[in-house]
């Protein structure tokens, strides 16, 4: 679903000056629409499978769904929508179509500016998706250049990762991978999962949003954009 079609609006903040209530020395970044413009994609593939059962997918149930590892989402959804199979047959069905879309997968808008400023400063950079790897292969597929240059990519399926988002696992083993303390630590994140994962982990978090989500949701991040082109360098770290 587009950007802006649902919801009410967020209170943004404008770039400018330092907004964290204390710049970050590292930034771990959540993929799936804060990299990646694949949640399109995602729901494209979620409602193309729901319909064959006379379901309707909408951002009620994303809203829920986003962050989290591949099979908590799909277990929510197959028990909100009392879809007549299992999670694991959801997940087969949904990834065979993902298989021919995400390799189709942008960078969002900013994004790549954005991470190639702080690489050019030395900031330390790392990728923590709950994205299994089968997928976030196909996913970077024509992005393998960019996602070198992050210092650490962790996913949804490290045996590391004993709770996926919104518990703070993926965000701490992320942290360790960098040799970073959390409180030294600012994640960029699109979902409410992820914005508690962030925050249960001592860390800082800037939401970036899809505007057909509640503000309220994002009350706990330090910081909400409308995209990353409204953030620079100065607005995450002292370098």
């Amino acid at each position: 679903m587009p950007r802006g079609t649902l919801g009410s609006p967020v209170a943004f903040c404008q770039t400018g000056v330092v907004p964290l209530p204390r710049p970050a020395t590292y930034v771990l970044w959540d993929m799936d629409g804060v990299l990646l413009d694949t949640e399109r994609l995602d729901t494209a593939a979620t409602r193309q499978v729901v319909a064959r059962y006379g379901k309707t997918y909408d951002w009620s149930l994303k809203g829920e769904m986003m962050g989290r590892p591949a099979l908590d989402a799909a277990r929510y959804l197959v028990t909100a929508l009392a879809l007549p199979l299992s999670p694991e047959a959801y997940l087969h069905e949904s990834w065979a179509i993902l298989e021919d879309l995400m390799p189709t997968a942008g960078a969002m808008p900013g994004a790549r500016a954005l991470t190639d400023a702080l690489h050019a400063r030395g900031v330390p950079q790392a990728v923590a998706t709950s994205s299994p790897r089968h997928l976030f292969e196909l996913k970077t597929q024509a992005h393998r250049a960019w996602f070198a240059r992050f210092a650490a990519v962790v996913l949804g399926d490290d045996p590391r990762v004993e709770r996926g988002k919104p518990a703070p696992d993926i965000f701490l083993v992320t942290a360790e991978a960098l040799g970073a303390a959390p409180a030294d630590c600012v994640v960029i994140e699109d979902s409410p999962a992820g914005v508690a994962a962030a925050r249960a982990a001592g860390m800082q978090v800037v939401a970036v949003p899809d505007s057909a989500l509640e503000a309220a949701r994002f009350a706990d991040a330090d910081l909400v954009v409308p995209s990353l082109l409204a953030l620079g360098p100065a607005d995450l770290t002292r370098r």
